[in-house]
């Protein structure tokens, strides 16, 4: 069976569609008395009223490239809130485009489970110095042979201006016009696949951007003000009409799934969509994406609720969802390696015994009451598999909603940096590499925007008032140090140089980060068991049947096991030391005898010990 056949079984409802040598379009717009169909070049034409307030018109003669815009009561004409590509940006005519004209070579992908998991989330347009679907792609081979097995695009729903993070993205079926047409992007996907990439994508469903928001115009009721977020208005996914403007998400979620071969998405911050619905919103989202025909589609949400039930089966109440970003272990590392203590930083010590309890249960925060708060936080994470959570030690958020847009190994040492990443890569739960991280890349990633001068000018008073409870920028004239969004040369600095992976000190990085994977893929092959993660004085060690990883997060330190079986089964199978990492190697002393294993660490750094039967060289 072929993969285009495999992946039927979802047409689209909304939007322009091409179906033989017709398009119907079709919107929602349930408070207009009257939607007309303006094709670029050509006189207005009155859509059919259908049920429930949609809009339909089916016309011969028209292709694929045909631009158009509705008339809504007489007014506009607006974009398509379902359009499929704006070639002249958010504010132009919308483009009619047909899926089924590029030619996919995938038929072979099978797609990819949890369990072989490796993210590696990238944005566009600062990841090569083209910022291009195109320029992604020829880099693919070297992300592949990383020991990445899936890539993360950031959001593509097109947005105003030049350069954006996606986050104010508001054409949510139509890809970003600067990084390339929607072609370029199934290039990109079929490309990934041939090397045996998965490929996901993060969809933004909580808000919409502040400029070239034309959802309001065809409807009042795709968002409500039942529910407030840190961005305004909430989705509208329980209250009157909320079956249509769920619809309207779903189908939006289908649509990259299935036209563009998406093999996941990464919904963004659904703590900020409040649903009292008998059915909820995800769970609707993940059954739908599950039940899609073929390779099975993996759903994975950013929420800093901690809420266990998102990633437990229907059958014991939850959600379904495959996976949740569990940012507790990243906020550890930063407080026991980087001293933070801002904001949320405060609920949390970076104590080894708390980076332990961190990695044994995917959360930190699983009920207990945060005093910053003054209430619980979490649920129990009692029998839900540790792949489910998804661990980092740099992110997107992370790195780049610091005001100067720090990376980790920019405020830390380089041993203690390679430490934290053994740490990650070797611990059960899913890691998520940030792009860049994998040579210590020297660019920052910092907020960027390409408004309009007004809504821009109010964007970078915003974001520097962000910072104004943080000593470093207490004053007006130190938060003129924070980087105005709207300067191209604020982008231009988050851009990666790729020439830095080819030399010193980078180079060892990369190696690192490559045979740390491979040594992840040799000795935790499917891990389904906990491993028994502990602290000893300033160490974490991590415990499985076959492999012990034991990492110093201090500067120095003796540590002795004897808890893990005889000291004498354990062989090497990594040194963060060894000269290859590290370019001022300084090896840790490792003394054996038949029962323990003593470790007298110089400084940070981290060992990988596997049993005789599973040696991997390093």
């Amino acid at each position: 069976m072929s993969m285009s056949a495999r992946r039927d079984g979802w047409q689209p409802r909304l939007g322009a569609v091409v179906d033989g040598q017709s398009v119907r379009f079709r919107v929602w717009a349930p408070t207009a008395k009257s939607v007309e169909l303006a094709l670029e070049g050509g006189p207005a034409q009155p859509m059919a009223a259908e049920a429930e307030g949609y809009f339909a018109l089916r016309l011969d003669g028209v292709d694929a490239g045909s631009r158009y815009r509705y008339r809504v009561d007489g007014q506009g004409p607006y974009p398509d809130p379902a359009s499929r590509a704006q070639p002249l940006g958010v504010h132009g005519p919308s483009e009619v485009t047909d899926p089924s004209r590029f030619r996919w070579t995938d038929q072979a992908w099978t797609g990819i489970e949890l369990s072989d998991v490796v993210l590696y989330e990238l944005h566009v347009g600062a990841f090569t110095p083209a910022g291009t679907f195109r320029g992604v792609r020829e880099r693919l081979p070297l992300v592949r042979d990383l020991g990445v097995t899936a890539i993360e695009l950031l959001p593509l729903g097109d947005f105003p201006g030049r350069r954006n993070w996606g986050y104010d993205g508001v054409c949510l079926f139509a890809p970003a016009r600067c990084y390339g047409a929607p072609d370029d992007l199934r290039a990109l996907v079929d490309e990934a696949h041939r090397l045996g990439l998965a490929m996901f994508l993060d969809v933004v469903y909580n808000h919409l951007g502040p400029d070239g928001n034309y959802l309001g115009v065809y409807s009042p009721h795709y968002f409500t003000d039942r529910h407030r977020t840190p961005w305004g208005l909430g989705a509208n996914l329980d209250g009157p009409h909320s079956e249509h403007a769920r619809a309207f998400l779903i189908e939006n979620a289908l649509h990259w799934l299935v036209e563009y071969h998406f093999d996941g998405l990464r919904l963004d911050a659904t703590h900020a969509m409040r649903d009292d619905s008998p059915h909820p919103f995800l769970a609707e989202l993940a059954q739908r994406a599950h039940a899609l025909p073929g390779p099975r589609r993996l759903v994975i949400a950013e929420d800093e609720r901690n809420l266990a039930a998102l990633v437990r089966s229907p059958a014991e109440g939850g959600r379904g969802l495959d996976g949740v970003w569990a940012d507790d272990f990243h906020h550890q590392m930063r407080c026991c390696l980087a001293g933070d203590r801002d904001g949320y930083f405060a609920d949390f010590s970076g104590k080894p015994s708390d980076i332990a309890d961190t990695v044994t249960h995917g959360f930190f925060y699983r009920g207990q009451t945060v005093e910053r708060l003054g209430r619980p936080r979490g649920s129990d994470t009692t029998g839900i598999p540790l792949r489910r959570f998804v661990f980092c030690v740099q992110n997107h958020d992370q790195v780049g909603n610091r005001a100067l847009g720090e990376r980790l190994h920019h405020q830390i040492d380089a041993a203690a940096y390679r430490a934290a990443l053994a740490l990650l890569l070797m611990a059960p739960e899913t890691p998520l590499l940030f792009m860049g991280q994998e040579w210590a890349a020297k660019s920052s990633f910092l907020y960027f925007t390409d408004h309009e001068p007004d809504l821009g000018r109010k964007v970078t008073e915003g974001r520097r008032e962000e910072f104004r409870a943080f000593a470093a920028f207490s004053s007006p004239e130190l938060r003129l140090r924070i980087p105005d969004p709207q300067a191209e040369s604020t982008f231009a600095r988050s851009r990666l140089d790729w020439s830095e992976r080819e030399r010193e000190p980078f180079a060892s990085v990369w190696r690192l980060h490559q045979t740390l994977l491979a040594t992840r893929r040799a000795l935790l092959p499917r891990v389904e068991r906990t491993p028994v993660v502990e602290a000893h004085g300033g160490t974490v060690a991590m415990a499985y049947p076959d492999c012990l990883v034991v990492a110093q997060t201090a500067r120095a330190g003796k540590v002795e096991l004897d808890a893990y079986g005889p000291g004498t089964d354990w062989q090497l199978a990594l040194d963060t030391e060894a000269p290859a990492f590290a370019p001022d190697a300084q090896p840790p002393a490792v003394t054996r005898t038949p029962t323990s294993l003593t470790i007298a660490f110089r400084r940070a750094g981290a060992l990988v010990f596997g049993r005789q039967s599973q040696r991997t060289q390093a």
